[in-house]
């Protein structure tokens, strides 16, 4: 293989797109499932103010470029593939653009809702311990960012599952099948699940619906849920 050929930039584009994705997601993992849990404990409350004055910029820094570099890489993939001639109802394109659609939520509940929200309640913890007042803001703002990090954590799920199954998994949707009515029922059921745990996840903390998002545990079972309902879908339909 030359790098510097159609395959080079195939390869190098994938590179980039799971170098940046693992940077990405393990640092969601890391805030899903070590830092929030810590801070609910007796000793990381105590130290809460002072990690998220000092340690969570960085990390924030590294998980919104990630999912940056994440995003711009997956749509140049796209973009190749399209102008290579794999159409869009094929079988390959209804499994990775499943996955980009779920990926392209998660970029967004980064840049446009966990971002800005973090911003206040940083600013917050740096008000207070210089002696400031507390910005009432602050609560709601940790909890709004704290239901869409764990809304990108179920995601997070079947959006790896899709991807890996675009190219290595290809007799879950047949290409004989996947198109006309059938494919755009599928995107129906896709679009509904899908844009339903984004809305939960942005309606607002303390939601009842938003209860199983508070633990680890629910938040991992409902991504497998998701998963396998989205898994059913492309089986039954495609």
């Amino acid at each position: 293989m030359e790098l510097f050929s159609m395959e080079g930039l195939h390869f190098l584009l994938r590179y980039a797109h799971f170098l940046a994705g693992i940077v990405w997601i393990g640092v969601l993992y890391y805030f899903n499932f070590i830092q929030t849990p810590f801070f609910g404990t007796e000793l990381g409350g105590g130290a809460k103010s002072a990690i998220t004055r000092g340690l969570v910029p960085n990390a924030l820094w590294w998980f919104r470029w990630g999912a940056m570099f994440t995003f711009i890489s997956g749509v140049l993939i796209l973009m190749l593939k399209l102008h290579e001639g794999v159409p869009l109802g094929s079988g390959y394109m209804t499994r990775i653009l499943t996955g980009g659609l779920l990926g392209t939520l998660m970029w967004a509940n980064v840049w446009f809702v966990i971002w800005p929200a973090q911003q206040t309640v940083i600013a917050n913890a740096n008000n207070v311990a210089g002696g400031g007042e507390a910005d009432p803001a602050a609560a709601a703002a940790g909890g709004r960012a704290g239901m869409a990090s764990r809304t990108n954590t179920l995601f997070s799920i079947p959006m790896l599952f899709f991807m890996a199954a675009a190219t290595h998994f290809p007799s879950l949707t047949s290409d004989l099948n996947t198109g006309g009515g059938s494919l755009g029922v599928y995107w129906l059921v896709a679009f509904v699940l899908i844009l339903a745990n984004e809305a939960n996840g942005l309606i607002g903390p303390g939601a009842s619906t938003q209860k199983v998002l508070t633990t680890v545990s629910g938040t991992i079972h409902t991504g497998l849920g998701l998963t396998l309902l989205l898994f059913l879908a492309q089986s039954f339909l495609l």
